[in-house]
C-alpha cells in the first residue's frame, strides 16, 4: 500500500512540473442555489435556520445524482435574478415563474409544475372578487413577482380603483390579510394552499392573470449546468422520489 501512495505522489510531482494540468485532488463542485427566504411549501427557512422546501429537497436530490453539491442561499426575491447575473448565486430553484422578460437575462430548465394566481381573503369574507378589486380597498401582493408585475400592467394603469401593497414575501401579506390591513392577497394557488391550513383564509377565486410553469433558471452562459439540471430533473420527475415530495410539501 505505502509503495502505491508514493508512486501516486510522484505522479501528481511530475504532472505539477510539466504544465500542472492535472489535477490530483479535485473537489467537487459546489452550486449556490438563491432561494426565496418565506415561500413555501417551495422554499423557505425553517424555524431552525435551515432552507428547506419542495425545490430544496428536489434540488438535493438532483445534486446526489448528477454528481455536485448545492448550497442553498436566501436571497431578497426581487434581486434575485440580478444576483444570479451578477454570479452571486449559480442557480434560482424556488418557485420561479418561466416569463418572456425573464428568458431575456436567464435560461430556464423543462417545466416541472404549473401555477394559477389567486385571490386569498378572511376566511368569513363574502364580498365578490370585483368588489375587493375596487372602491379604494388594499390588495397585496409579494415584491418583484410576476402577479405583481401583470396586477400594476393590466389592473393599476389601466384605471382598476384599489392600492397595490407590496410585501417582501406572500406570508407577510397573509398576516395583514389575517389583521385587517388588505382586503385581499394575489398569490400562487400552492402558497396560498398551504396558508388555508395555518391561518383563517380562504382562496376567493382567479383575478384574470394567465396560468404560468415553474422552472429553475441558470445564467446564459452556463449550459453545461442547464443540460445537467435537466437531466437531473427528468430523472426525479419519472421516480418514486417525485410523488413522494409532492406527498411531503401537499402539492397536488
Amino acid at each position: 500500500m505505502g509503495r502505491r501512495i508514493f508512486k501516486f505522489l510522484v505522479f501528481c510531482v511530475v504532472a505539477f512540473f510539466i504544465g500542472g494540468s492535472i489535477n490530483c485532488f479535485a473537489e467537487e463542485k459546489v452550486y449556490i442555489n438563491g432561494i426565496d427566504a418565506n415561500f413555501p411549501p417551495f422554499a423557505y427557512v425553517d424555524k431552525n435556520g435551515v432552507p428547506d422546501g419542495f425545490d430544496v429537497k428536489a434540488v438535493d436530490w438532483i445534486a446526489k445524482k448528477m454528481g455536485f453539491k448545492v448550497k442553498h442561499q436566501p436571497m431578497d426575491w426581487d434581486s434575485i435574478v440580478p444576483s444570479l447575473c451578477a454570479k452571486k448565486i449559480d442557480m434560482v430553484a424556488s418557485g420561479m415563474s418561466i416569463t418572456e422578460d425573464r428568458k431575456k437575462q436567464v435560461n430556464f430548465t423543462n417545466p416541472y409544475w404549473k401555477i394559477t394566481q389567486v385571490m386569498v381573503v378572511q376566511e368569513d369574507c363574502s364580498v365578490p372578487i370585483e368588489k375587493l378589486l375596487s372602491n379604494g380597498y388594499n390588495v397585496g401582493v409579494q415584491r418583484g413577482t410576476t402577479e405583481a408585475k401583470w396586477i400594476k400592467e393590466n389592473m393599476i394603469n389601466k384605471g382598476q380603483n384599489f392600492k397595490l401593497v407590496e410585501y417582501d414575501s406572500a406570508p407577510l401579506a397573509i398576516e395583514d390579510l389575517v389583521n385587517g390591513r388588505i382586503v385581499a392577497a394575489a398569490m400562487d394557488d400552492a402558497p396560498a394552499a398551504d396558508a388555508m391550513r395555518i391561518k383563517p383564509v380562504k382562496i376567493v377565486g382567479t383575478f384574470g392573470m394567465p396560468s404560468e410553469e415553474f422552472g429553475y433558471a441558470v445564467r446564459k452562459e452556463d449550459t453545461e449546468l442547464l443540460k445537467m439540471m435537466n437531466e437531473g430533473l427528468k430523472q426525479l420527475m419519472a421516480s418514486k422520489e417525485w410523488i413522494t415530495l409532492q406527498k411531503q410539501y401537499k402539492l397536488k
